[in-house]
């Protein structure tokens, strides 16, 4: 099964994606997912299609694939291949047609020449059928009609009766041109305007997109084993490079610090302006800014392995995503253009029939096909989550699909785990004892396991007794929720984990690590933690939102209690097991939407199971992979903002999409009675689009917390 990333250009509008996605679901593909703001199409390759042959389709229906998206490079447009183009062609003809409206007031009576008419308005046609009437037939060939067929029928039957009347002679009452001309003129402006506002919507993902194009100070030696500075692009950079970043310049790509110190403002991925303090062998993000200090570094990940480019993605793939509202959008978008063409028709007959003028009638149903919109209902949802999922970006917040996005909004419960979430998960070993065995040996055995492990105490226990005795093991595991397991060559087995492989030993159970050899113990761990400093702050926000806290931890009842009481957790659930966490997140989520955040390797069962999974960048790979939300910001302070953005995104599709079915609605019937011209029309379709991205852009500056 392979996966395949596309650039296609020619997308107007969402009912362009929605025919793109039929048409691939035709050929088998699975996993479609189109973007229609940006033209990013990804799918699954199930049958082995030829993708030329794929390519050709879809160039046949009316789009373009440009490439694949990491090889796009963007053609040189010529004039008229552009929206604003092609209205600027437009414009000086449909103005001068549209003077003899003026008449009344200037004598232009030298306008109504009819074949003066024609020539002013073919130009025009003709651009606007090389535009819209070439989509149009494709898509009717395709069996899949798109708005431009609209515009197509209602343009041509102005254009044509209007040529019929200058043929016959019949008068300037037949003279339609400037209808004709005027309906494709202000349909190219309203989407330039349409195109200009949507693309706004991409503004937080292009300022990431823009740090990946950097300058870079590569570290090279001549002849004389000199180092001398090479200013590169930093695509032409290999991991192993050394770069030189100096104070105030942008780290170029990922990388890790071999010499000096610095101030990083990393606020582009996590939305933190504070600068962290970075030293020797510390990891660099591309595109974080070094506010003070110099460093020379070693290249870790280029290309699609970098930090910034897995978010870009991450973010588009997002993009691509429909939430469950979007749904019903799709299926009245699906219909919607045989619908208005039914509609035309019959509004055209029920006109001739009542007043028994066959132009009233003709204009009428015109002006039906011209307002007709099903762009709106396409993009409402697709606007409103392109906005959501770059404002959340740009804060540091990562949405791994868009159902998650929505999902926020029935949240009425959040589940934590303790170590590392609710805490820094920065150990300091405060007290440990040995039995039985002298403290290298006791020290060299459990660095030789913890070291094995990535849980925030084995992190802390595996520095602190950091040795060069390591133990050799015949065998090593780890054992989720209870610790580390470990057999060396003579068949000794050892453990280091919580108080459960202990009960039996001891009844001190306030120990944090227990270490047995054999089944006896020879000596047990402390360590310290403190809470987060915004962690209080964040449960008061939850409660004030009547949102439930709970507690979910592995860790021993008295100390979650001391915390929950701490911090006004309303619940607590301690000592349990993944597959006690992954029980009782199973249990809550069949009570009432709950989110969980946790960070650990015994947390992602419980995060993949929750309504909404959220992990910490800090937190391990695995349960980064199984959260469908990642905080960027090295702590919990991005919640609110999280639940808020989901809340907030899912308000803006409702209004888009109550915006999108009330023009249509009441816009269609004032057409079919002939309180709208053609022209008007044309204008208030283009503006629909304009009036659902601009309530999209307010999502960048919404309050939502």
């Amino acid at each position: 099964m392979e996966k395949v990333h596309w650039k296609v250009e020619g997308m107007t509008c969402a009912n362009c994606a929605l025919t793109i996605n039929k048409y691939l679901e035709k050929k088998g593909m699975q996993n479609i997912k189109i973007n229609p703001i940006d033209g990013d199409v990804s799918f699954e390759e199930i049958e082995n299609t030829p993708k030329e042959i794929l390519k050709k389709d879809i160039h046949d229906l009316g789009y373009e694939v440009v490439d694949d998206i990491k090889d796009t490079n963007k053609k040189k447009a010529y004039f008229l291949s552009t929206q604003i183009g092609r209205f600027l062609f437009c414009l000086p003809f449909t103005l001068i047609l549209m003077l003899h409206m003026l008449d009344r007031w200037i004598h232009l009576h030298w306008l109504m020449n009819p074949w003066l008419q024609l020539a002013l308005c073919t130009p025009v046609y003709f651009i606007g059928m090389s535009f819209f009437g070439k989509s149009a037939y494709k898509s009717l060939r395709n069996g899949m009609p798109n708005m431009n067929v609209l515009i197509t029928i209602g343009a041509s039957a102005a254009f044509i009766y209007s040529l019929i009347g200058a043929l016959m002679g019949l008068g300037g009452e037949y003279l339609f041109y400037e209808t004709a001309a005027t309906i494709i003129t202000l349909v190219f402006l309203g989407n330039y305007m349409e195109d200009a506002s949507i693309q706004s919507t991409q503004r937080a993902l292009k300022s990431l997109v823009k740090s990946q194009k950097l300058m870079a100070n590569m570290i090279a030696f001549d002849e004389h084993h000199q180092e001398v500075i090479l200013p590169i692009e930093n695509t032409q950079l290999k991991v192993g490079d050394l770069v030189l970043i100096r104070s105030g310049e942008q780290v170029p790509i990922d990388c890790k610090i071999l010499w000096g110190e610095a101030h990083i403002n990393e606020s582009l991925l996590t939305g933190e302006s504070i600068p962290v303090h970075k030293k020797n062998k510390d990891a660099l993000i591309g595109g974080s800014i070094v506010e003070s200090g110099q460093i020379k570094a070693q290249v870790t990940a280029t290309g699609d392995d970098t930090v910034l480019s897995g978010i870009l993605n991450l973010v588009k793939q997002a993009q691509g995503e429909k939430p469950p509202i979007q749904f019903l959008a799709d299926k009245i978008s699906a219909i919607f253009v045989p619908v208005v063409l039914v509609i035309t028709l019959i509004t055209f007959t029920a006109n001739f029939i009542y007043l028994d003028n066959f132009t009233d009638a003709m204009m009428r149903s015109i002006a039906v096909l011209v307002i007709a919109c099903p762009c709106a209902m396409g993009l409402a949802t697709p606007a409103a989550i392109a906005v959501g999922l770059g404002r959340a970006a740009r804060s540091g917040i990562l949405f791994r699909n868009a159902k998650s996005l929505e999902n926020f909004r029935t949240i009425k419960q959040v589940v934590f785990d303790k170590t590392g979430t609710l805490t820094t998960g920065l150990f300091t070993i405060s007290d440990y004892k040995y039995v039985d065995i002298d403290e290298p040996e006791f020290k060299s055995i459990v660095f030789s396991m913890e070291k094995y492990s990535t849980h925030p105490i084995a992190k802390c226990i595996s520095a602190s007794f950091k040795t060069k005795e390591e133990v050799r093991w015949k065998s090593i595991e780890e054992v989720k929720g209870i610790g580390m397991k470990s057999e060396d060559k003579n068949g000794n087995v050892y453990w280091a984990g919580s108080f459960k492989i202990a009960m039996d030993l001891t009844t001190e159970a306030n120990h944090n690590v227990y270490v047995l050899k054999n089944n006896k113990l020879i000596g047990w761990i402390d360590v310290e933690d403190e809470l987060r400093a915004e962690a209080k702050e964040i449960i008061q926000y939850l409660k004030s939102k009547q949102i439930k806290t709970i507690l979910l931890s592995g860790d021993r009842q008295e100390k979650c209690d001391f915390i929950a009481n701490q911090l006004g957790i309303d619940e607590v659930i301690a000592e349990q097991s993944p597959e006690q966490k992954l029980e009782k997140i199973d249990l809550l989520n069949k009570i009432t939407p709950t989110a969980m955040v946790g960070d650990g390797i015994n947390d992602a069962p419980a995060l993949a199971k929750a309504t909404i999974g959220i992990s910490l960048s800090e937190a391990s790979q695995i349960a980064i992979q199984s959260a469908q939300v990642v905080l960027m910001n090295q702590g919990i302070k991005k919640l609110p903002l999280a639940l808020g953005l989901g809340r907030h995104t899912y308000i803006t599709i409702k209004q888009n999409l109550f915006w999108a079915f009330f023009y249509n609605i009441i816009a269609i019937p004032i057409a079919a009675f002939g309180y709208l011209t053609p022209t008007f029309g044309a204008l208030v379709m283009g503006l629909s689009d304009v009036v659902l991205a601009i309530n999209s852009v307010k999502l960048f500056i919404k309050k939502v917390t």
